[in-house]
């Protein structure tokens, strides 16, 4: 499938990318576009089998391109914002994914593309680390509260932070836990693929990144979901291996 881009912030476009060449080997990216503008000039004569597009682009809301240009392929609107979802529908979008994309969430919804479209595509599944001897990451991690001990998925940990010499988990649905163990010891633990250690005080999931912003010096401005903690800076010399890692590469 020939998938088309239409997004206006590059780590969004990166994150998309990532998640493509991760479970859908054969599809062919064929464009990343940041407009209204430049979409409805490009979609003129060319015809994607998928669209993956932001609803606030750099000049408009993405609705304008659809009154603009005919749009034959399905759409899959990927959105930090909730507000948007009926008139996407009313648009005729298949999906509606929100920021943080949900990497199972994002599987599904290529699929019921291809099944509308007919075709199908090589689909990498995630990598069973049971499969390997070496590296042996964590897959759940034990809390200990009072008498009892908590059991967590490894998958529902949104981040770890340290603070006061501390350091605490937060679970997707905004529970936060203190653990016995350091933010160095916790972050060889984990598959450097789906958790990246940000700042010295933060190790991140892929999932739990909420938006990703320009700031000043050539740094970025990371906030995360849930947001238990304040936005975290990228120094300038981490910005590069930041988005490398966004990218997967």
């Amino acid at each position: 499938m020939d998938v088309l881009i239409i997004e206006d912030e590059l780590p969004a476009q990166q994150i998309l990318v990532r998640l493509i060449k991760q479970y859908f080997s054969d599809f062919n990216i064929i464009g990343a576009l940041d407009s209204v503008k430049a979409a409805a000039r490009y979609l003129q004569d060319k015809s994607p089998d998928l669209i993956f597009m932001d609803v606030e682009l750099s000049d408009g809301k993405c609705f304008d391109l659809f009154r603009q240009v005919d749009i034959q392929c399905p759409v899959i609107i990927t959105t930090a914002y909730a507000d948007y979802a009926l008139d996407a529908f009313k648009a005729k979008c298949i999906d509606y994914l929100l920021k943080p994309i949900d990497s199972d969430a994002f599987r599904e919804s290529v699929e019921r593309c291809m099944q509308l479209c007919g075709v199908t595509a090589a689909r990498k599944s995630s990598p069973d680390v049971t499969a390997y001897a070496k590296p042996a990451y964590k897959h759940h991690l034990t809390i200990k509260l009072g008498s009892q001990i908590l059991v967590i998925d490894i998958h529902d940990i949104a981040y770890f932070y340290s603070n006061d010499k501390s350091t605490y988990l937060v679970t997707r649905n905004g529970k936060e836990y203190m653990t016995d163990e350091s933010l160095v010891a916790i972050g060889e633990e984990l598959d450097p693929t789906v958790f990246y250690k940000i700042s010295r005080k933060c190790i991140i999931s892929m999932d739990s990144i909420y938006t990703i912003s320009k700031y000043f010096n050539s740094r970025l401005k990371v906030t995360v979901s849930p947001k238990n903690i304040e936005p975290i800076i990228v120094p300038r010399d981490r910005v590069q291996p930041f988005l490398e890692w966004l990218e997967g590469t």
